[in-house]
């Protein structure tokens, strides 16, 4: 796993214009526009700072919707967890599940209809499309043999034997050669693609605890000791709030914190046990790599029922390139969440058996929810709505931690389709200005959007995206065994239309980024 001193850097892949194709959310043929990267490693710095400039990936293609020509405008949308309070109805979610676990009951009613609930079917349409077109080899052996043979050459030059070990430069090198060597894409493809989806105690009395409370605190202390990992690669029970949340003295004026619903005790002969495991998926951790057949099964039956997919079409190889591949370098420093940065599987247990799996990225600054699956079976959970509440309480739990992660990325926010507007009722939250970078509260955004779907957020008209390339000169290259600033790599260069493409890009991912990531040129 890398150390956070020594990674190698992100290595993409700019592919030259913006594509157009079919929408997945008002099914216009070709109304659709995005630009977009492969990458074939990537720090979780880099991608932190690429989705807070409109980028999202999917599995290892990295893309960013055109915002002024695409027909449905997607905005970043981030939610505050540590303000976070549970709507009336998250509670009914909630309450719903502990009367599942408690007394095996299922609640009646049209639950498809549930506004919370998305149907993910609209909304991830263009991802398969890409995925079935990248579902191909390419033979990156003549670009693995030219910098094998350049990092060789560097070495001879200077007297010495590449040996593993005695430059942090070689093992960079080596990490660049194997990311680039890795069986992926090497050359522009077109790309269709659309992208998916507390009580406080009251201090003028002595704390008054309850008997039942006292049993639970034993309890939690018991399973502390047998499993101090908690929640991160390893399991939470329900009913026992996790190390980070302990049980807070009555207050009955107090509303309850989203811990205590999700956290509620369960009777001792409760009907069922649901678990949440979070599992690194890449690289694939040992419990990830013993359950995937399982998870596949779950994703593979979703397909078919929720999208009405031939049982033919759901491969394993979509499900690993979709779900489970990612560029994003395994990252654990010291002062990170203990299960470290990187691509996650949050998978849900129900006695001994996986119901769900939510696909998230654990990144500097928040928890970037990717996608999520479940068995059909379970619908009447509203298993979309629990996850979320899940993925938030998570984030919680990883502030406590690591200061600094503090937001929830829930994707892109459609105004313009329906179906989409469910994200902006996890409050508070803050849409991405598409043109300035900087987040603006949703409810300042909402009166534009009834008038447009395209807004600028930034009401000062003065305002200028701080973080764009200034220096195009800077941007890294990596071309013909070398890496070089893109001031020398031009120079090199015949070809007029190079230079638009560089400096389109250059403009997309901001000058911190460019500076950074390694820029491959074929």
């Amino acid at each position: 796993m890398a150390s956070w001193a020594a990674l190698s850097p992100s290595i993409v892949e700019y592919f030259e214009g913006e594509d157009s194709y079919r929408c997945g959310y008002c099914k216009n043929e070709s109304g659709s526009r995005s630009n977009g990267m492969w990458a074939h490693s990537m720090t979780v710095q880099d991608y932190q700072d690429l989705i807070d400039r409109g980028w999202r990936r999917s599995g290892k293609y990295v893309y960013k919707p055109v915002m002024n020509q695409t027909c449905c405008p997607q905005y970043t949308i981030r939610c505050r967890p540590l303000q976070f309070q549970p709507s009336k109805s998250h509670k009914k979610v909630l309450k719903k599940m502990l009367k599942f676990l408690a007394k095996g009951e299922i609640s009646k009613g049209n639950y498809e209809d549930d506004p919370m609930e998305p149907t993910m079917e609209d909304t991830v349409a263009g991802d398969f499309g890409l995925i079935n077109k990248l579902d191909i080899q390419c033979d990156l052996k003549t670009l693995s043999g030219d910098l094998t043979e350049s990092f060789d050459s560097e070495e001879k030059k200077k007297g010495k034997s590449p040996k593993k070990g005695e430059s942090n430069e070689f093992i960079q090198s080596q990490d660049i050669e194997e990311k680039l060597g890795s069986g992926e894409p090497s050359h522009p493809v077109k790309m269709p693609m659309a992208p998916k989806p507390g009580k406080g105690a009251d201090l003028s009395k002595p704390p008054c605890r309850k008997a039942k409370e006292i049993r639970k605190e034993r309890k939690r202390l018991k399973l502390m000791q047998q499993n101090p990992a908690g929640e991160l690669e390893g399991f939470q029970a329900q009913g026992e709030p996790p190390s980070l949340f302990p049980p807070k003295a009555n207050k009955s004026n107090q509303p309850k914190s989203l811990e205590d619903l999700i956290f509620e005790s369960l009777p001792e002969n409760a009907s069922h046990k649901l678990e949440v495991r979070v599992v690194r998926s890449s690289p694939p951790s040992s419990q990830f790599k013993a359950t995937f057949q399982e998870s596949y099964q779950v994703y593979k039956r979703y397909q078919m029922v929720i999208h009405k997919d031939p049982p033919d079409k759901p491969t394993v190889s979509q499900f690993t390139r979709f779900l489970c591949s990612s560029p994003l370098e395994a990252e654990n420093p010291p002062n990170g969440p203990d299960c470290g940065y990187g691509s996650f599987h949050q998978q849900y247990w129900l006695d001994g058996r996986i119901i769900a799996v939510g696909v998230i990225d654990i990144l500097p600054y928040c928890v970037s929810s990717v996608y999520l699956y479940y068995d059909p079976d379970y619908s009447f959970l509203s298993l979309g709505v629990y996850s979320a509440l899940r993925e938030i309480a998570f984030t919680r739990q990883l502030h406590q931690k690591t200061s600094q992660l503090s937001y929830y990325y829930m994707g892109f926010y459609i105004h313009s389709c329906p179906k989409m507007k469910y994200k902006g009722q996890y409050r508070p939250s803050d849409l991405l200005c598409p043109e300035t970078y900087v987040w603006v509260p949703i409810e300042q955004c909402l009166p534009s959007l009834e008038n447009s779907k395209y807004c600028r957020f930034n009401q000062d008209p003065e305002a200028v995206d701080e973080g764009r390339s200034k220096d195009p000169d800077r941007l890294q290259v990596f071309h013909k065994k070398a890496i070089m600033p893109y001031g020398v790599y031009k120079k090199q260069q015949k070809d007029p239309g190079e230079e638009a493409a560089v400096l389109q890009y250059a403009r997309l991912v901001g000058q911190t980024c460019s500076e950074r990531m390694l820029l491959f040129r074929n």
